[in-house]
């Protein structure tokens, strides 16, 4: 291996985590590669086409992983630089601040985390500037304290979803403004950047104007000389000195040839299930259960959420284009009638006739595809599923991924549901509400795994955590995982701002570590 082969930081993967943490280092001058298994998104009219995105899965991965019965399992993930960022609807929530203890649940325990909401804080404002949030402090009955209002104004409700956020309020409940991280100004519409659109959620940005990984992180990263990009480059596997304490070499697969590289400190970034099959495939002597694994728990307690689109069907119509400004999360911890926590409320991006073919509902009395979504408001229910050690990330005899999932915690999920059809059924007598058979009855089916978590846990015991409060591998000590895969409970929003957050929050560390904290902290202050 030469010495142009050696830097002082491996990051794999340019996601919610790795593309931040990067952002976070790349100030320091220390030399950094970035290891992303795919391209770049092609710019292209497909980017917002509803048939090639939701039909055609045109971005999907073409990998086929199984589940635990060895079926076939398509996972509805993307491989770009940017990762998942790139096509998710943008909605990034904090953790609640009691979703950092201990929470009792109809269905279990959800575990609290080493670290206290109040340690995060300020890397959450942090990161909603970074990625240019929009949101209205307060306004929803949940949000934990913060240190400083959201940078952007709440992003207006178009007429219908005004409509339906004052019938909400007249119940008594406190519908809120979804924060959002959109480079939108609507007080200036001709210089904003976002346009706006339908095709949002789900999609990738035409014109760069979602706050994604690669547009708010990666490019201004790579504008410093001291970091590198290697695109459509697979890590296979991570090779350990002798002592097994200190990963040696980052194995890469790229374009038919193999080549390694090595750090000083290497980053797995490469969300929660692939990063859990890397440490599985890198099994040694040393590491004969996986490489970070001597607690057992490198694959474990798989999270992904319990998540339900719902089409609410209505006879007054609903020509919202950006619908996914509204959330409710009265029933978030639960209510008078039910003391556990139940989850949340929102929209996800406004559902046309070519979506719905995809998966068409069941049969509503003379309506076409076409009119059921333009009469249609179309919910994101998520609950809090809970770590089950079942639920994990295995490797079959080849080295390719099982995913061993069974839900839990469902009454909450069964009963948000309820909550959201007895409003709506008191809202409009002509209101239906109406499963897309897209999915598994309600539910987003299992390759469905946006919100995947959990898989490499972090804790302050070694016996029953992979990670300790940095993120650092309590058996291996220059790796470091900064995905999903830390969380040791889920709660029940959107994960991303959270791990740009703790990105941010590893990265501070690791400067440190790397005697490079000063000058990165008087960087990102000018």
């Amino acid at each position: 291996m030469s010495t142009s082969d050696r830097y002082d930081v491996i990051i794999i993967g340019t996601g919610a985590g790795g593309g931040t943490l990067a952002h976070r280092l790349a100030p320091t001058g220390k030399r950094i590669l970035l290891v992303e298994r795919g391209d770049f998104v092609p710019r292209e009219k497909d980017n917002w086409s509803s048939r090639a995105v939701n039909v055609q899965a045109k971005y999907h991965t073409k990998d086929v992983w199984t589940d635990k019965d060895g079926r076939p399992l398509h996972p509805h993930t993307n491989y770009y630089v940017g990762g998942n960022t790139k096509f998710y609807g943008a909605a990034l929530f904090r953790l609640r601040e009691a979703d950092f203890g201990e929470l009792r649940h109809a269905g279990g325990i959800s575990p609290p985390w080493p670290i206290t909401y109040d340690e995060l804080e300020a890397y959450y404002t942090e990161a909603e500037r970074l990625y240019h949030v929009h949101g209205e402090r307060g306004a929803d009955p949940t949000d934990p304290w913060a240190s400083a209002e959201y940078p952007h104004p709440a992003v207006s409700h178009e007429p219908r979803i005004q409509q339906l956020h004052d019938d909400l309020a007249r119940r008594g409940l406190r519908p809120f403004h979804v924060p959002l991280g959109i480079m939108l100004d609507e007080q200036r519409p001709n210089a904003s950047r976002c346009i706006r659109c339908e095709t949002c959620d789900g999609f990738p940005c035409l014109v760069g104007a979602k706050s994604d990984a690669q547009i708010v992180c990666v490019e201004p990263a790579l504008a410093h000389a001291n970091v590198s990009l290697l695109t459509n480059a697979r890590v296979t596997r991570l090779e350990t000195s002798p002592s097994g304490r200190e990963v040696s070499a980052v194995v890469v697969e790229r374009l038919g040839r193999t080549q390694r590289y090595a750090a000083d400190i290497v980053v797995s970034s490469c969300g929660a299930i692939n990063s859990a099959a890397l440490l599985l495939r890198s099994a040694n002597d040393r590491h004969p259960n996986g490489l970070a694994n001597g607690s057992g728990v490198v694959g474990r307690h798989y999270m992904g959420h319990i998540n339900s689109v719902l089409l609410a069907i209505s006879t007054t119509p609903n020509p919202t284009v950006f619908q996914k400004t509204l959330g409710i999360n009265d029933f978030y911890f639960g209510d008078d009638g039910f003391r556990h926590p139940m989850g949340h409320i929102s929209f996800v991006g406004k559902l046309d006739a070519i979506a719905l073919s995809a998966g068409a509902p069941p049969f509503v009395p003379n309506m076409t595809l076409d009119a059921i979504a333009h009469h249609s408001l179309d919910f994101w229910l998520t609950s809090e599923d809970l770590p089950d050690p079942e639920n994990r990330v295995t490797l079959d005899r080849t080295g390719d991924i099982v995913l061993n999932y069974t839900p839990n915690n469902v009454e909450g999920h069964t009963r948000l549901i309820r909550k959201l059809e007895f409003l709506l059924q008191h809202l409009d007598d002509h209101m239906h509400l109406v499963p897309r058979n897209l999915f598994v009855g309600n539910r987003i089916p299992l390759a469905g795994v946006a919100h995947q978590n959990g898989t490499i846990r972090f804790g302050e015991d070694p016996r029953s955590s992979a990670l300790d409060r940095n993120c650092k591998a309590h058996d291996v000590d220059n790796l470091y995982v900064v995905d999903g895969s830390f969380f040791p409970s889920s709660g029940a929003v959107n994960p991303a701002l959270t791990i740009m957050a703790n990105a941010l929050r590893v990265g501070d560390h690791l400067a440190a570590r790397l005697g490079a904290g000063a000058r990165a902290a008087e960087e990102a202050m000018a």
